[in-house]
Order: structure tokens, then C-alpha cells, then sequence
């Protein structure tokens, strides 16, 4: 193929171009410096305010409100999803620089429930990685950590148990919640499919992902790890090895990325959840309404009790999104149920309402009014499809 010759002018010009592009960037950049460290020091001031209170900085339907309102007044070609990005940085660095902040999660660094807590929360918190789920609420309830990320459920494996258990334990709240899309990725040190022998990691991925192996990886031993951060680690130090799991992990591993987008059904979602201590739960301002609220509660054993119970729901046309029953423990055949409507339970509006529940039920407990969850990593670009490039 012949190339055709570059026009001197045309390069000059276009050099030109970059340099005085390049140039309005720079200057742009030292007024948005300039800028954050102003707001950096709003954020010190109003930490030093708070110095002697209790509640938490935190404050989901607070931050949720400035977001949409930055979405609706962008005049420019930044994409929504970019702009809250940004600005969940942002909003983690003020919440450090008025007190650090830690967080719980589901351990060890690099899970699902750690780059959910990323994402969500930002990277200025302090994360501390868990054994279990009922260390975080330890953690929690001690005051150890302000925050916890806690898996909720999934839209293919339904409910995390444990974690509802674990609300009848310890008097913590939901803070929020969020939506993480649960994706997983091919990653090694290799960079040929050929050359791979073994793949490591969490028996739940290798299950998720085994079509998807079978195709690819007919003779490649699959070996379970402990975790999807470990079997990255293994990977990363075995040759002729590769890992699944978040792509997150190839950065932290030091890993090339084979393949994206590997799992067999692709609308795999986990429903996380932030708790904090109930005595730190903010209180909202007056334009941060929530649209939705958790509750626990237990029934009379007589006749028509859980009917009531969704009459009275049903009478205020509050929808209902989820209904669930689980043992109580320490009483045999007796049932707590969980329950997600669509309305802020914690309003005066509905004080009537929850007197009425209340008088309905043997024991009534609202867990949480909070905004609806974000959905992180909402889109499936064409290029994080599976790739077989490297067959």
C-alpha cells in the first residue's frame, strides 16, 4: 500500500491546533485546582463544625440531590455517567477531609464487594476487608468502622440470607444502595488463549463462566481459590496460568485482559447495601426524599395477619417490590419477613400509616429510607464483549 506524502502545511497547521488546545487545557486545569482546593477547603471547615456530633458525613439523599441537579444543569458534551463518576471523587475526598472514614466490606481486597464499595463510595475512604459477612456488621455495630458495604442479593441467585439474619442481630440501618453489575473477565500474563493451561478462581465465576470454558478451555484444568484476589495472585506469579474475575483486578495483579464479558448469563446483578449505626442515620433536608424504604417486621399468629399488613400498603397505592419470609431464630416455625415498598416510610405523611402497621404486627422496624440504588456499569460497550481475538 502506498502511502501518500503528509502536506508540510497541513501537519504545521494541525500541530498549531494541538499546541494551543493543549494550552487551554493547561489553564483550565490550574482554574479547576484552584477550584477543588477551595471547595477542599469548605470541606475542612464544615468537618471542624462537626467536629463535636455524632452523626455520620456520609449523607446519601444529600449527595443523590446534588448529582441530579449537576445532571440537570450540564449545558456541555460530558456524559452523565462521567460526570457523577467525577464528582463521587470528588465527594469522597470531602467526606475524608472532615473525618476519615472507614469502611467495611466483604473481603479481601479485590472482590466484588470491594470495587463496589469503590465505585460508590470513592477511593479517599479507608476500606477494611472482612472475613464474612457478620464481621462487617461487627465492625459496624462497633463502631470500628462508620460504614459497611453489605451484598444484599442477586438477580440470579436471590437472597443473601445471612444478611438479612444479621439485621435481627444488630440495630443497624441502611444507608443506601446500589446496583453492581457482576461481569467477569479473563485475565493472565499470557497473551494467547493457546498458551493457557490452567485458569484459577472462585468456584461461583467457574460456574458462571462454565459454558463459556468449556468453548475455549476444553483441556485447561479449572482450579477453585479462595477468592477471585487470590486465584488473580496465583495467576500472576504461575506462567501458562490465567484468573476470572472483576477486570478490576488486572491493574492491581499486573494482568493483560483476555477477554471481557465471559459470563454465560449476562444479567448476573447484586443488590449492595451501606449500613451504618442507627443512632448516626442522618436526618434528611428538606429536598433529599427518599423513594424507598426496608422494613422488618413479625405477625400475630391469627388468621389474615400478613393480609392486613399489604391492605394497608395496598389502601396508601404504596407498591411493594419485595416480600420475604425467614426463620426467626430461636423460635421453631415462627417467621420474620422483609419488606421493600416503594415510598419513604420515615416521612410525616405516612406516620399514620406506620402506626397502623405497627398495631398490626407483633414487632414492626423500618431498617431504612433511602434513595433507589444506583446501577454501576449500566453499559455494555461492543469492545468489553467476549473477545476471541487471541484464539
Amino acid at each position: 500500500m502506498t502511502i501518500p506524502p503528509t502536506n508540510a502545511s497541513d501537519s504545521n497547521k494541525s500541530e498549531e491546533q494541538m499546541k494551543a488546545i493543549r494550552s487551554a487545557i493547561d489553564r483550565i486545569d490550574t482554574q479547576l485546582l484552584q477550584l477543588l482546593n477551595e471547595r477542599a477547603q469548605c470541606s475542612k471547615e464544615m468537618g471542624r463544625i462537626k467536629a463535636d456530633t455524632t452523626s455520620i458525613i456520609f449523607k446519601p439523599l444529600r449527595e443523590n440531590d446534588l448529582l441530579n441537579q449537576l445532571a440537570q444543569k450540564n449545558p456541555g458534551i460530558l456524559p452523565d455517567e462521567h460526570l457523577r463518576s467525577i464528582w463521587r471523587e470528588i465527594l469522597s475526598s470531602s467526606r475524608a477531609l472532615q473525618r476519615p472514614q472507614d469502611i467495611a466490606y466483604l473481603g479481601p481486597e479485590g472482590t466484588f464487594s470491594f470495587f463496589a464499595g469503590i465505585e460508590y463510595l470513592g477511593h479517599s475512604g479507608t476500606y477494611h476487608p472482612c472475613r464474612d459477612i457478620a464481621e462487617i456488621f461487627e465492625m459496624v455495630h462497633e463502631g470500628k468502622c462508620e460504614l459497611g458495604v453489605v451484598p444484599l442479593e442477586n438477580s440470579l441467585q436471590g437472597t443473601v440470607g445471612v444478611s438479612f439474619d444479621l439485621f435481627l442481630k444488630y440495630p443497624l440501618v441502611i444507608q443506601a444502595e446500589l446496583f453492581s453489575r457482576i461481569s467477569h473477565c479473563l485475565m493472565s500474563k499470557e497473551r494467547q488463549f493457546s498458551t493457557i493451561q490452567t485458569i484459577y478462581s472462585h468456584p461461583q465465576p467457574l460456574a458462571q463462566c462454565s459454558t463459556w470454558l468449556r468453548t475455549h478451555f476444553p483441556e485447561a484444568a479449572l482450579v477453585p481459590m479462595a477468592s477471585t484476589a487470590s486465584a488473580a495472585r496465583k495467576a500472576s506469579e504461575q506462567e501458562g496460568s490465567a484468573a476470572i474475575g472483576h477486570k478490576g483486578l488486572a491493574a492491581m495483579t499486573g494482568l493483560g485482559i483476555l477477554a471481557q464479558r465471559i459470563e454465560d448469563a449476562p444479567g448476573n446483578w447484586t443488590r449492595f447495601v451501606i449500613i451504618t449505626q442507627e443512632q448516626k442515620s442522618l436526618k434528611k433536608t428538606q429536598n433529599a426524599l427518599a423513594d424507598k424504604t426496608s422494613m422488618l417486621f413479625t405477625l400475630h399468629d391469627t388468621p389474615g395477619a400478613l393480609s392486613l399488613v399489604l391492605s394497608c400498603l395496598a389502601k396508601e397505592h404504596i407498591n411493594m417490590r419485595k416480600l420475604e419470609s425467614r426463620p426467626l431464630q430461636g423460635e421453631t416455625w415462627k417467621y420474620v419477613f422483609f419488606a421493600d415498598v416503594e415510598c419513604d416510610l420515615t416521612a410525616p405523611a405516612y406516620q399514620n400509616l406506620v402506626r397502623e402497621l405497627s398495631n398490626h404486627c407483633s414487632s414492626f422496624r423500618i431498617l431504612g429510607s433511602y434513595c433507589m440504588g444506583s446501577q454501576l456499569d449500566r453499559t455494555i460497550p461492543a469492545e468489553d464483549s467476549p473477545s476471541n481475538a487471541s484464539l
